[in-house]
């Protein structure tokens, strides 16, 4: 089985092939959209029994979500080589770094200046206030590895799987925003940013796939979210059973 998508770095291969061969098994497109649904369902699903069944029952042990989680990505991994998916389809690439930046740069600087202006105007302003005042200058590589992994599954994965079963434009746009929007439930103030990061960059990743710059752009925001936006309405940036907690 295969899937091409657009790489930012040749002619754009769509999802809506007549068949995909692997082996000697030959995969209508029928067959691949209802493939790369369940593959979707699957790892929500998991991540959301983390986040709300293990976590509860758990008593709160990271260790125990943790389970989950790595089942959901030993999945993940599994479909890649189902798919037959390089490196380079997944956003493991340098090349087309500075246009994924360029992409990003005018939204980022928007949404920036607004909430900067918000946080100014009532006096929420604080760049240095991050769980509780760690230092600034450890954000930017914990924030970053975060959004890594986070965009890696959103992206070269959900965002991939949802072009198989939409194509490339705005029905799989929306459903990796919706999806991305429904991981940080309950809190209705992160789910609001995800589904409006989720937009973006799950735009920008089908234009130019590039994980690192998505996952630059990720913590970027969610530091300039966690600077102008008062703790009690972001709640600890706390999702699933935990936001009770």
């Amino acid at each position: 089985m295969s899937f091409a998508t657009h790489d930012g770095g040749g002619d754009a291969t769509t999802a809506n092939t007549a068949a995909a061969t692997r082996g000697s098994h030959v995969f209508s497109t029928r067959d691949d959209r209802a493939l790369a649904a369940w593959e979707i369902v699957s790892v929500v699903s998991t991540v959301l029994v983390g986040e709300w069944v293990v976590f509860s029952v758990g008593g709160g042990s990271q260790l125990l979500v943790m389970i989950p989680l790595t089942l959901a990505l030993g999945f993940i991994f599994c479909s890649h080589r189902l798919w037959r998916e390089s490196a380079r389809e997944l956003g493991w690439r340098l090349d087309n770094f500075k246009e994924a930046a360029r992409l990003l740069a005018f939204p980022m600087l928007a949404a920036s200046a607004a909430l900067v202006a918000f946080g100014l105007f009532n006096g929420y302003l604080d760049f240095t206030r991050w769980r509780g005042g760690q230092s600034v200058f450890g954000i930017p590589a914990l924030g970053f590895l975060w959004g890594l992994a986070q965009q890696y599954v959103l992206q070269s994965f959900i965002n991939r799987r949802a072009q198989i079963i939409f194509g490339r434009g705005a029905r799989s746009i929306l459903l990796v925003a919706a999806l991305f929007a429904a991981l940080h439930l309950p809190n209705p103030t992160l789910a609001v940013a995800t589904f409006a990061g989720g937009l973006l960059w799950a735009s920008v990743f089908q234009r130019a796939p590039n994980l690192f710059a998505l996952a630059l752009s990720h913590s970027l925001m969610t530091w300039i979210l966690a600077s102008t936006i008062p703790p009690s309405i972001l709640q600890g940036l706390r999702v699933g059973y935990k936001f009770f907690s």
